[in-house]
């Protein structure tokens, strides 16, 4: 009986991961975030950003659009690197995966909800994600959540903000140095 069930272990493969711990440094923000991932929610979602968090591609992108009392967004592995990307592309780029249909749910954008960036097609989310300041209901419905904070809101609080209506990060924004993936 052991045999079996050894096998169907070892072809289930890994466990799922649960979230992300993004450490976060700059003029503004210093400090660890801990993300929940929400798999059963969003699986496509969790898995993309679990994926480019292991392949390392977060490491070193900007927080490139910041709206006061809204939200903190990153993840453009494409254009935000701070060290090398192109800042005033930032926001416009994705990873080399395919974009993402919507996985749209019930949750409501409360503060600390992590939801995925998108265009103006649903199905258009590929690596940017963004975490909320505070609630906004307007996105419920709208936008895929994938995940919530679960300690480290303060750092996410202390992210430097960004200017005018779109929220663009003026001079060096604050970037997460590196996310690593939690079980």
């Amino acid at each position: 009986m052991l045999k079996p069930l050894l096998a169907l272990a070892l072809m289930a493969g890994p466990a799922a991961a649960t979230g992300l711990e993004i450490e976060i440094a700059g003029e503004g923000a210093n400090g660890t975030v801990t993300i929940d991932l929400l798999e059963d929610i969003a699986p496509g979602h969790a898995e993309r950003l679990t994926t480019l968090a292991e392949r390392g591609a977060y490491d070193g992108v900007a927080f490139h659009r910041v709206i006061d009392g809204f939200m903190a967004q990153t993840g453009d592995v494409r254009f935000g690197q701070i060290e090398g990307g192109d800042m005033a592309r930032a926001g416009m780029g994705g990873s080399d995966l395919p974009n993402l249909g919507a996985e749209f749910s019930d949750l409501p954008y409360d503060r600390g909800v992590v939801g995925m960036a998108r265009s103006a097609d649903p199905d258009s989310a590929n690596s940017q994600f963004f975490i909320m300041f505070e609630p906004a209901y307007s996105l419920n419905g709208q936008y895929t959540v994938v995940g919530r904070v679960t300690d480290g809101m303060e750092v996410v609080d202390a992210i430097k903000r960004g200017k005018g209506r779109n929220g663009a990060v003026i001079g060096r924004p604050d970037a997460m140095v590196s996310v690593t993936v939690t079980e």
